[in-house]
């Protein structure tokens, strides 16, 4: 049988050349949907047994060795002790291409589980000299699981990659004892970036307060900066029944911190930007009666935008030192940068939009107010682009106003919302690469 085909314009020669191209990433996403969904039972055995063994910042061995392990047998290329305990795995795709990266938290935090469930923590240990539990409060557990779960429905995709994709399982992001460093500002120091330098980063967050089923973003600053600050206010100690002989630090601290609750209130445009000054410690004496000569606090400070945490610092800096002089004292200020801005880049943003819509489904994606916790992710953001998402992981239907916070020892996940986090990551991955194809 002869068949004969009608002539087509340029034009439409050029868009049928294209639908091969896209018609196979379709076909890709709806392999990497079906891939996660087959890993569901993997993936939440990986989430229990890590929960029931949670470690501290700088101490996940155990789980940095179950990481390895998984990669190593996946076929990939392992790097461990990583920013102290850190894992990076790199799948090389079938074709050249550009380099991603995805990352998970690995640590748990100082708290004792309050969960009845069959793999609750019941881990105890001793942090600054406290006897405390260990619990994966914040969903960390759960990160890596989805990650893990990443890792192998990738693997099984890895011909039809262009490009690398390097899997980051980060520890201490939660922070590390004092004046030990870790997280992801040692593990960029390091270069976990580099060799082969990553062109753009991805992570998520499940969120204890979102529905499962839907993604959560926002495109530039999502999430706050966070600084710690130290004030020291030097008086003149006296009998407590004789305060004019003194030059009183606990009433010249009270006025301090009045004064710093009007940096927020009067002077940050609030409008364009929220942020935060919280004193949450304050130590002076060690008697009623006594006047003491010293007084230390400190807190907290959150911003929006680095032009903010700038001008929060120098106004601490003023109102302490200011306050401080005109009751006759003196106040050394410190403040100790902790984590940026997290900075989504509005163009890598707006470019995997529309695979966000794609793994969620049709009204599960939402555009989010800005956050005022932090999340060190936000140091690989300064290096690269880079896209934090929130994870809904609330059981359908609840509410929101009941679900256990993040850092309480009630927290806890519906883990049916798992398989749309390693969906979202691995598809992120793949559509990012294959974006440069096209």
């Amino acid at each position: 049988m002869r068949i004969s085909f009608p002539l087509f314009s340029t034009g439409v020669v050029m868009a049928l050349a294209n639908l091969p191209a896209q018609a196979q990433n379709s076909a890709l996403n709806a392999r990497i949907g079906q891939l996660a969904t087959q890993e569901e039972s993997k993936v939440i055995a990986w989430r229990r047994d890590i929960h029931e063994h949670p470690e501290l910042g700088n101490q996940e061995t155990r789980t940095a060795g179950i990481i390895a392990a998984h990669l190593k047998k996946l076929g990939f290329e392992v790097q461990t002790g990583v920013g102290r305990t850190g894992v990076v795995g790199i799948l090389k795709g079938g074709k050249p291409g550009p380099v991603v990266a995805l990352r998970a938290d690995m640590d748990a935090l100082p708290l004792t589980e309050s969960n009845d469930l069959p793999f609750a923590s019941k881990v105890k240990t001793t942090y600054l000299g406290q006897p405390v539990g260990v619990m994966h409060a914040c969903g960390h557990d759960t990160h890596v699981a989805m990650l893990m779960g990443a890792a192998e429905v990738l693997s099984q995709v890895k011909k039809d990659l262009p490009g690398t994709v390097k899997f980051i399982f980060q520890p201490a992001e939660e922070g590390s004892l004092p004046g030990v460093e870790g997280g992801a500002k040692l593990m960029v120091k390091e270069g976990v970036l580099d060799k082969p330098k990553v062109d753009a980063v991805f992570g998520v967050h499940i969120s204890a307060g979102t529905e499962v089923g839907n993604l959560n973003y926002r495109p530039g600053g999502e999430m706050a900066s966070s600084d710690r600050f130290t004030i020291k206010v030097h008086g003149k100690g006296a009998h407590g029944a004789y305060p004019w002989n003194s030059v009183d630090p606990v009433v010249t601290a009270a006025q301090i911190i009045l004064g710093l609750q009007t940096i927020v209130s009067r002077e940050v445009k609030l409008t364009d930007d929220a942020a935060v000054v919280t004193v949450g410690t304050i130590n002076a004496g060690v008697r009623y009666n006594v006047i003491p000569p010293d007084v230390e606090m400190s807190g907290t400070v959150r911003a929006l935008s680095p032009a903010v945490q700038k001008q929060i610092w120098a106004s601490i800096k003023r109102i302490a030192t200011n306050i401080a002089e005109s009751a006759g004292a003196t106040a050394d200020v410190t403040i100790e940068p902790y984590v940026p801005v997290t900075i989504n880049d509005p163009a890598l943003t707006a470019q995997m939009l529309p695979t966000l819509q794609a793994a969620a489904g049709p009204g599960r994606v939402h555009e989010i107010k800005a956050v005022t916790g932090a999340e060190d992710f936000s140091f690989y953001q300064e290096k690269v682009p880079g896209l934090f998402l929130f994870v809904g992981g609330m059981a359908k239907g609840q509410d929101p106003a009941t679900a256990a916070d993040h850092h309480t020892a009630g927290f806890r996940i519906d883990e049916s919302g798992l398989t749309l986090g390693v969906k979202t990551l691995a598809t992120l991955a793949a559509d990012y690469l294959n974006a440069k194809k096209l």
